[in-house]
C-alpha cells in the first residue's frame, strides 16, 4: 500500500511542487491550503494519512494550531513543519507542539524528500507495517513510579497520567535503549532527531529538562536523566542515593534547571 501524504500549503507553487514530488517518489499526495482543509481531514477517521507537511502561516488557522489539535487528538502520525520561519523560537514552539522535524524556506527538495523517507520508514515501523525495531526492554518500560508504553503512547508517573510529545518519547527511548551509557549531545540529535535534521544541542538540552520534569522527583536534583560535563548524559535506571551527587555538571547545566 501505498504511503499517504497531507501537504498543507497556502503557497500554490510550492504546494503543486511537492505533490508532483511526491508522487513521483510513489506516494499519494493531497493538498490542501489552509488549516480549516488540513483539520476536517484529521476529524476523519480513522486518519488516513501517514505523514503532514505543515506550512505555519496559513488563511484560517496557523500550522501551530492544526498541529497542536491533532496532538491533542491522540494523532502520532509525523509531522513535517516547512516555513519561512527562521528564528530559534520558531522552531522550539514547533517542536513543542510536536513537531518531528522542521525545515526552512527556501529548501533544498534532495533534503527534503529524504526526510520524507526516514519519517515515513520511523512511522512504518511504529505501525507494524515494516520489520519492527523493538528496544531491548520491550514496549512497556517502568521505573520510579513510571510505566511507559511505547506502542500506545500513554505515561502515568506514580499514577498521574503524563502526555509526552512523539519527540520527548523518542528521547526516552533512546536513553532506555543505552541505559547507563554517556551519550553526547551530538549522538542523540542523529539518533532521536535523524542525520539529517538539524536541532541545535540546546535544543537536546531543552528536551532533557522536560523529561527530568516529567520523570524526576525533583528536576533540579535529577537522580535518573543526568549530566556529564563536557560531554552529553546518561540515563540511570536504578541509581545510587547519592547518583545526582556524583555527575559533575548538574548544577551548571541548563538542562537541569
Amino acid at each position: 500500500m501505498k504511503a499517504r501524504i497531507l501537504i498543507v500549503e497556502d503557497e500554490r507553487h510550492i504546494g503543486t511542487l511537492l505533490k508532483y514530488n511526491c508522487e513521483g517518489e510513489g506516494y499519494e499526495a493531497e493538498l490542501v491550503g489552509d488549516g480549516p482543509a488540513a483539520i476536517a481531514f484529521m476529524e476523519r477517521d480513522p486518519f488516513p494519512f501517514d505523514l503532514v507537511i505543515l506550512d505555519l502561516m496559513l488563511p484560517g488557522m496557523s500550522g501551530y494550531m492544526v498541529l497542536e489539535k491533532l496532538r491533542r487528538a491522540n494523532v502520532h502520525i509525523p509531522v513535517l513543519i516547512l516555513s519561512a520561519r527562521t528564528l530559534s523560537e520558531d522552531r522550539t514552539r514547533g517542536f513543542d507542539a510536536g513537531a518531528d522535524q522542521y525545515m526552512t524556506k527556501p529548501f533544498e527538495l534532495p533534503e527534503l524528500l529524504s526526510r520524507v523517507r526516514g519519517l515515513l520508514a520511523r512511522h512504518a515501523q511504529v505501525r507494524g507495517t515494516a520489520p519492527p525495531a523493538p528496544p531491548p526492554t520491550g514496549e512497556v518500560f517502568e521505573f520510579d513510579g513510571a510505566v511507559i508504553n511505547f506502542t500506545r503512547h500513554e505515561v502515568t508517573v506514580r499514577n498521574e497520567p503524563k502526555v509526552l510529545t512523539p519527540l520527548e518519547l523518542r528521547l526516552l527511548r533512546c536513553f532506555i535503549e543505552h541505559e547507563g551509557v554517556v551519550l553526547t549531545r551530538n549522538e542523540l540529535l542523529n539518533q532521536v532527531w535523524g542525520f539529517d535534521s538539524n536541532p541545535t544541542t540546546r535544543t537536546v538540552d531543552n528536551f532533557v529538562a522536560r523529561l527530568r520534569q516529567h520523570f524526576e522527583v525533583d528536576p533540579s536534583r535529577p537522580r535518573h536523566f543526568l549530566s556529564v560535563r563536557g560531554v552529553g548524559y546518561r540515563f540511570l535506571l536504578n541509581p545510587a542515593p547519592a547518583a545526582h551527587e556524583e555527575e559533575s555538571e548538574v548544577d551548571s547545566d541548563p538542562a537541569a534547571k
